[in-house]
């Protein structure tokens, strides 16, 4: 590889580093979502400062071409980030259906007791 794609490399997981941080610094990103992404910062920005790692640990494992076990590691990772997201989704669903219904609740008893309250005879004086 060039110089210019090894200099590409760790640019872009500084990048990706520096967002995700960002993100957490500001709040607009939960420590458990952003593991995974800091998780692979750190992979590609290891693999761009040393590119010899990755090949390596393909070939330790038996991957023919390194750069297919970027691809790998590249979908693992999304395919991770997926499961969290569906995972929280569901118990997001779940509470809001808990509270739809717990207000729906409380609606009704407001009505009933406007209807109670409305049947009282009123002291007129």
């Amino acid at each position: 590889m060039s110089l210019t794609t090894y200099i590409f490399g760790i640019l872009a997981a500084l990048f990706t580093l520096a967002v995700v941080v960002d993100l957490l610094r500001r709040g607009r990103m939960r420590e458990r979502h952003a593991i995974w992404w800091l998780l692979a910062g750190v992979l590609a920005l290891i693999i761009g400062i040393f590119p010899g790692i990755l090949d390596w640990f393909a070939e330790l494992i038996g991957v023919g071409a390194p750069v297919n076990l970027v691809f790998f590691v590249s979908i693992a990772v999304l395919f991770l980030v997926c499961i969290q997201h569906s995972t929280e989704l569901t118990n997001l669903e779940s509470k809001t259906r808990t509270l739809a219904e717990r207000s729906a609740l409380q609606q009704l008893e407001i009505e009933e007791l406007r209807d109670r309250i409305a049947k009282l005879p009123r002291n007129e004086e």
